[in-house]
């Protein structure tokens, strides 16, 4: 009980985790899009999204090559004390971080959209 209680405080000792923490608040997200939010090299994001899943305050899927990230919320602790520190954490501290994702996202979107378009018009030929 001692060490996870260190190992989530230590998680929670460092600005780009609790920016992580922030940007996860909208819901589940790829590894990708935090580091386009970021502009951070993967590697890094990986560690910190690392430290986070082994304090328990956040949950990993692999879907494909892509593994996606969200808050676990199934111990009330946790949950509370991020609950805590995303009402805390000034949303212009990471307007900037928004702005990329969603810039992001909308590209990955959009991309998407041609990738599939393209590939029913081969299905059909």
């Amino acid at each position: 009980m001692m060490q996870e209680l260190t190992n989530v405080f230590k998680a929670l000792s460092d600005e780009t985790r609790l920016r992580i923490i922030k940007l996860l608040e909208r819901g589940e997200l790829c590894v990708c899009d935090i580091v386009a939010a970021f502009d951070m090299i993967q590697p890094k994001v990986s560690f910190h999204l690392g430290v986070l899943k082994k304090a328990g305050l956040v949950k990993d899927r692999k879907q494909g090559k892509w593994m996606h990230y969200r808050i676990d919320d199934s111990d009330m602790f946790k949950r509370f004390l991020i609950l805590s520190i995303m009402e805390r954490i000034p949303e212009d501290k990471l307007k900037e971080d928004k702005k990329r994702l969603e810039k992001f996202l909308k590209n990955k979107t959009e991309g998407t959209q041609i990738i599939s378009i393209a590939e029913r018009c081969c299905e059909k030929g």
